[in-house]
């Protein structure tokens, strides 16, 4: 009787270390932000060396994708691991569960698992910088705790203290939907996302001694590209160069593939194109020194070795590339995204994974991670590369935009009609079907043309490729 006893007060003693034992994540969602701008995926301009630094410790995802690469259906899609037309959310008014009311977010399978579940700032929709403050398009069943810190970034767009190509626009269409920015005179701790940094640091702090799942969404570098001006000081504009664009590259590819250009960036001289950059780079290096922060706090609290980090983009950005600005296009730097995870038990870390993989992967992942069950996605966990950077998988990411403009259920309307753009990402080919093919395809060998220029969709040489691809494209 007395081992019996000694074995049961053995496991009572034990059971609390078993729970210690769990991983917590934090989950850092930046808007807008292209690759291009990371030191750690080559940019030898702009500055981000806190994100370059986990790069360095993690896994370094260098072909990951987003679904669809506009704010809502794209942050939809990840957070429930459900694909945009699995949702049926296409643009940036729906909240999902409207169409999808049963669909299980990534923060419900956390709380399912026993984890103190917060967000702090953007992870579903917000208008920026209009709901800059509210709770946008949260979903409620998503999270325990919500923080919406409000900062002098949004104090200097109410004082019309900001640069804009849409001065005469009002709503988000003046500040959010068109190139703008601003050098302001607060500080980090002042603006936004500093708050948002200083709030996640404090959710640490106060979670340190139990499993937690912390998303920490920043608002930057999405337009309005505001951030204090010492960040702006480190970019010199007319030490910028600006992507060269063919003289006639319009011309040589389908015209559904430059659907995202907008009529006001016909306003945009070389200078302006200049001034646009240094603030966006300025906002990435503000953004970059706020997850160094949030980093600093997990060191702080000595919960660095039992944390999951994720670093990732709700899609790519354009910054003058195909002579295009923002998002919304199916070419890599609207559609391809950063991604970075550090596990400290993985035995892959601090490398460079080439595998293609998709936003929508990070819910079975991260479950998978966990030890937790998860509901069926339509993604699919990349936990082995995490271990072997180059283990087998053929799973290709596919990317989608739509042109027109859809009904919330996306619905053709008649005067402008909607439509849906299709992309297949493999290691080495892109390609793509606008409405099925009849409004044009692309298809690009990224081994020979990664800026994306020759179109070879037509060509007999690489009719076994398009076959191919073609193939893995979603039947509609």
């Amino acid at each position: 009787m007395s081992r019996v006893l000694s074995l049961l007060a053995l496991l009572a003693c034990g059971a609390p270390a078993l729970s210690a034992e769990k991983m917590n994540v934090l989950f850092v969602v930046s808007d807008d932000l292209t690759n291009n701008t990371l030191g750690c995926y080559g940019s030898l301009v702009c500055k981000s060396p806190n994100i370059d630094a986990l790069a360095k410790k993690g896994v370094k995802f260098d072909r990951a994708y987003c679904q669809f690469p506009l704010c809502n259906p794209s942050r939809a899609s990840f957070l429930t691991g459900l694909r945009p037309d699995t949702l049926r959310v296409y643009e940036n008014a729906t909240q999902f569960r409207k169409n999808a009311p049963n669909a299980q977010s990534l923060g419900e399978t956390f709380q399912k698992g026993g984890y103190y579940v917060a967000r702090v700032g953007k992870l579903y929709h917000y208008g920026v910088p209009a709901q800059i403050g509210t709770d946008g398009l949260d979903d409620k069943p998503s999270w325990m705790k919500t923080i919406n810190p409000k900062g002098r970034d949004k104090d200097d767009e109410e004082k019309d203290l900001l640069f804009t190509l849409n001065p005469n626009s009002k709503g988000s269409a003046r500040y959010g939907g068109t190139l703008s920015w601003h050098a302001s005179e607060g500080t980090d701790e002042t603006m936004t996302d500093g708050m948002i940094a200083d709030e996640v640091s404090k959710l640490i702090e106060a979670n340190k001694d139990k499993p937690f799942f912390l998303a920490c969404g920043f608002f930057r570098p999405h337009t309005p590209y505001v951030a204090p001006k010492k960040y702006f000081d480190m970019y010199p504009p007319e030490k910028l160069e600006l992507p060269k664009v063919p003289v006639g590259h319009w011309d040589k590819h389908p015209a559904p593939a430059f659907g995202s250009a907008k009529k006001e960036q016909e306003k945009l001289t070389d200078d302006l194109r200049r001034k646009a950059l240094q603030a966006y780079y300025a906002s990435t290096t503000f953004m970059d020194a706020q997850v160094g922060r949030v980093l600093a706090a997990l060191e702080k609290q000595k919960v660095a070795d039992k944390t999951i980090v994720v670093f990732i983009s709700d899609h790519g950005y354009h910054l003058g590339e195909h002579g295009l600005w923002q998002k919304m296009s199916l070419f890599e730097n609207s559609a391809r995204v950063p991604l970075v995870v550090y596990d400290p038990r993985s035995k892959a870390n601090g490398s460079t994974c080439s595998r293609t993989v998709e936003l929508i992967d990070l819910h079975a992942t991260l479950a998978d991670l966990c030890d937790l069950p998860a509901p069926k996605t339509d993604g699919k966990s990349f936990t082995g590369l995490l271990n072997d950077r180059e283990a087998p998988w053929d799973k290709p990411a596919i990317t989608q935009v739509s042109r027109g403009t859809p009904t919330a259920t996306g619905e053709t309307t008649g005067k402008n009609p909607w439509f849906m753009g299709y992309s297949v990402r493999t290691e080495r080919y892109r390609y793509t079907e606008w409405d099925g093919g009849k409004k044009g395809v692309q298809l690009y060998d990224y081994e020979t043309d990664p800026g994306e220029l020759t179109n070879l969709a037509q060509d007999p040489k690489h009719a076994e490729a398009v076959n191919a691809l073609k193939a893995l494209l979603p039947k509609k």
